[in-house]
């Protein structure tokens, strides 16, 4: 989980070439609603979806494209697409050219190759995907307005998870990245 101030001191960290040594945050997320009023919400976005689209159960992630615990996020939820659908919500929360690389993600023929790109080129240091020369202000919007979802959500980090656990029917909500094992645990499959 990443904060505006955690990921200028994250950025001088691997500035200096020291990011082993960030610990990656997993917690339940602060936020103005409850997970059930998060997830509702969630439901107006504009993402793209991995996994079945009749799952019986979808997880909404809001997610930021400089952030790298977004990435490992992204990676570790990859062997579990076959089994629920997840909508990855971007917004332009750390950095300006978020909004961009969302929006350039959103806009792509296969977004799900595209994040795989952008994804593999953040944890390089490469800075992610490049931003597309002609995004439309659709894109733009979509992206501007999963921002103001997130906002009214009141997260102060990214990623957050939003779920419905498959075996209680509880919602929750989950800030930071988290293992594969981890995630199959509170999404209940």
């Amino acid at each position: 989980m990443m904060n505006r101030r955690q990921f200028a001191l994250l950025s001088t960290a691997v500035a200096w070439g020291s990011l082993a040594t960030v610990a990656q945050a997993q917690s339940t997320p602060e936020m103005k609603v409850s997970p059930e009023e998060a997830y509702k919400l969630a439901t107006g976005g504009q993402g793209f979806t991995v996994g079945p689209m009749m799952a019986a159960n979808t997880v909404y992630v809001f997610f930021d494209t400089t952030c790298p615990h977004c990435a490992h996020l992204w990676t570790s939820s990859a062997p579990l697409r076959t089994k629920i659908k997840m909508v990855w919500m971007p917004v332009g929360f750390l950095r300006p050219i978020s909004t961009k690389q969302g929006a350039t993600i959103l806009s792509a023929a296969d977004p799900v190759a595209a994040m795989t790109t952008h994804e593999t080129r953040l944890m390089n240091r490469q800075g992610g995907i490049a931003v597309a020369d002609n995004l439309s202000e659709a894109a733009l919007a979509k992206v501007k307005t999963n921002t103001a979802i997130f906002e009214k959500i009141g997260s102060t980090s990214v990623p957050v998870v939003l779920f419905r656990n498959a075996r209680s029917g509880t919602y929750a909500a989950h800030a930071g990245s988290a293992e594969t094992a981890q995630l199959a645990a509170m999404f209940g499959i």
